[in-house]
């Protein structure tokens, strides 16, 4: 039984992912999540930077009940963005705003 996966026109391929790993090295980071956890504050704050910026770098501390991995995959669920990248305690976040682009995003390829 073959099962086909239909790409979602959203994601980002790996071109464009190493793109953003790229420009994200330069980043500071700008949230951290520690022992308070992702609530519904930290989510809106996330929602309004990736809306300007795009691009984000957090940081989850030592005291945080969230790994790394875990923290990056609930945040990007709940405000609809895709993880770019986690190293160690950090991870970066990208959102593409579709009325006020702010990244240049290399072309994905056509598909076969």
């Amino acid at each position: 039984m073959n099962i086909i996966k239909e790409r979602n026109p959203n994601m980002l391929t790996s071109k464009q992912r190493a793109h953003l790993r790229s420009l994200a090295a330069a980043y500071e980071t700008i949230f951290q999540i520690g022992k308070g956890g992702i609530n519904d504050n930290l989510i809106q704050q996330v929602n309004d930077a990736l809306r300007k910026r795009e691009l984000i770098k957090l940081r989850v501390l030592d005291n945080s009940m969230y790994s790394s991995r875990e923290a990056a995959e609930e945040i990007a669920a709940k405000t609809k963005s895709e993880v770019v990248q986690v190293i160690g305690s950090k991870f970066v976040l990208f959102k593409r705003n579709p009325q006020d682009p702010v990244i240049e995003l290399p072309k994905a390829a056509k598909a076969k």
